[in-house]
């Protein structure tokens, strides 16, 4: 590991691949597809552990040493299991680190697990947060996996959340993402003003789509494997919203819903974004589990030309008026180490370029 250098930023593929290859990452072969432009997917391993609760290690102890505390059942992921909503499970991954000593890691859910309401976080020894393993971390990697809408079937080698590795801090300051708009036109949006990141706001209009501003999740429905895709009908699943003629809508507590961003947003090749809430002060509402988007996503060269950012809603304490054009995130982008060698949506299958509201890639297509 000592003979192999890295640039600061976010890695690409290229690197990604680089740091399995000097050691950093301990997996199995990797998939086909596994390494994405600027994310690497991680896989189940061979089993579930059903605990108590979520936890953190913190710095005394390994996540072995907690399950054992906590573990009430186990479930065998050889042939699949079903994992049910209101359960908290935790999974071995395949793959374990050990990073170099100015390599750090941070992971989110896949667009597909935050758009059917699975709540993933990846866990490592003597953690002190979720999703984030700091820079020379050595062991290995669990996923928390707790389904809140829909009961999930996973498999050994499922990939519900994905990692992405830097070095040093790689945000752009706000100049930096203002000079990248004037450069490369982040949002499509003359309005839209770009600072610490692009503002996005909520579409509740439905122009285009017959008036359909989103979905809201049903109760009591069927088991979603989590590996096939194009195979559900969406109204088994979901309730269509339509606009009826106000502008606003009101989300409900404990509801899960389905939204879209009212603006374009584009992702240079050179760079790579994630979304973080706006402000906790002006909504009680979470907003988009799946944070990354990779080089590519949104570019005119990728099949893109600007794409929304579809949003997963859940309001936490109380009923919550939403009113159109309302900013409920924020879209900062980071540099990459080095160019990327390929990007999202060209020729890799990506299952939301040039996307505008759209389910996951599990359900069928679907008009009104």
């Amino acid at each position: 590991m000592s003979d192999t250098t890295w640039s600061p930023g976010v890695f690409p593929a290229r690197y990604i691949e680089r740091l399995r290859a000097a050691g950093g990452i301990a997996a199995p072969p990797f998939d086909a597809d596994q390494v994405q432009p600027a994310s690497l997917d991680l896989r189940l391993g061979d089993v579930a552990y059903r605990v108590r609760s979520s936890f953190l290690p913190g710095p005394e102890q390994t996540v072995e040493e907690r399950i054992r505390t906590l573990e009430l059942h186990r479930l065998d992921l050889t042939n699949g299991a079903v994992l049910e909503r209101g359960c908290v499970y935790l999974v071995p991954l395949q793959e374990s680190l050990s990073l170099p000593p100015e390599v750090s890691a941070g992971a989110n859910p896949k667009s597909s697990t935050g758009r059917l309401d699975v709540f993933t976080r990846v866990i490592g020894d003597r953690a002190r947060g979720f999703d984030t393993l700091p820079a020379g971390y050595a062991g290995p990697l669990y996923l928390e996996i707790s389904p809140r809408t829909f009961p999930v079937r996973v498999r050994r080698g499922s990939r519900l959340s994905q990692m992405r590795f830097r070095v040093g801090l790689s945000r752009l300051s706000v100049a930096e993402h203002r000079a990248l708009h004037a450069a490369e036109t982040l949002v499509f949006d003359a309005n839209e003003q770009v600072g610490e990141g692009v503002a996005l706001s909520i579409d509740l209009k439905g122009e285009g789509r017959n008036g359909l501003i989103g979905f809201r999740s049903k109760r009591h429905t069927a088991v979603i494997d989590m590996d096939i895709k194009d195979a559900l009908d969406v109204l088994d699943y979901w309730e269509p919203l339509i606009n009826r003629g106000s502008d606003e809508f009101i989300l409900d507590p404990d509801e899960f819903y389905i939204l879209v961003s009212r603006e374009s947003v584009h992702v240079p090749p050179d760079y790579a974004a994630e979304m973080v809430p706006f402000d906790p002060l002006v909504g009680e509402f979470r907003v988009h589990y799946a944070g990354f988007f990779d080089p590519g996503f949104g570019h005119s060269d990728a099949g893109g030309s600007g794409s929304r950012a579809v949003l997963e809603v859940r309001s936490r304490e109380v009923p919550f008026l939403l009113g159109h054009g309302q900013t409920i995130g924020r879209l900062i982008y980071e540099r990459l180490s080095e160019p990327p060698d390929r990007l999202y949506g060209s020729g890799l299958g990506s299952n939301y370029q040039a996307q505008t509201l759209k389910l996951s890639k599990h359900f069928r297509a679907f008009s009104v």
